[in-house]
């Protein structure tokens, strides 16, 4: 076993079944019908499921993630589904998005090393327009309690990795918030997000 962290990711995703399954969260399906396509970045976005759902609904889809499986998981899914997404990989600082580049940002369970995860949502609202959109959801604070009543339902296990509202609030200034909650879900994703669990739901305008 490794400390790496892409490696850890790259384990997971080699083996043939996705590990969070094919379909696109559900939150973000949502949030996506109520906005008109356009330009759409996916953080951390592992092997693909919501950035070729995206692309199937018309949007231009860019990912990023550390693994390298990740991508080529996600580049054959787009395949099978007949989509185009411009996939990287790599750390996020290194990647050459440009400022004010998308319409609409995504992050669903990036849950980013607590050292920099703040920076990155900074760096990741410099790339988003004015009047773009952040759809986000992970895992609130509160998930740990429920981590260890059932592992199977997934998520970091240690509390700097996860979320809070207020953290979003600082990290995303003076957005217009659509919607920022912490709710009790049941999660049906694949191998590894099942059961219940706490999140936190943000989808934000940029000022």
């Amino acid at each position: 076993m490794t400390s790496n962290p892409a490696a850890l990711w790259d384990e997971r995703y080699r083996s043939d079944a996705y590990a969070y399954g094919t379909q696109p969260n559900q939150y973000l399906r949502q949030q996506l019908e109520k906005w008109p396509p356009g330009s759409i970045l996916f953080a951390a976005e592992g092997e693909g499921r919501n950035a070729v759902y995206a692309a199937k609904q018309g949007w231009k889809v860019s990912a990023f993630d550390i693994s390298t499986e990740g991508k080529n998981k996600a580049l054959r899914l787009a395949q099978e589904n007949h989509a185009v997404i411009d996939y990287r990989v790599g750390e996020l600082p290194e990647l050459h998005y440009q400022p004010c580049q998308f319409d609409a940002i995504a992050l669903i369970y990036a849950h980013f090393p607590p050292g920099i995860k703040s920076a990155y949502h900074r760096l990741l609202d410099q790339y988003l327009r004015p009047g773009g959109i952040v759809i986000f959801e992970a895992f609130s604070k509160k998930h740990i309690d429920y981590i260890q009543r059932d592992e199977k339902v997934g998520g970091p296990r240690d509390i700097d990795s996860l979320f809070s509202p207020e953290e979003l609030e600082v990290d995303f200034p003076g957005y217009s918030v659509v919607e920022l909650t912490e709710q009790e879900i049941e999660l049906q994703e694949g191998l590894y997000h099942n059961g219940m669990g706490s999140v936190i739901r943000f989808t934000g305008i940029k000022p």
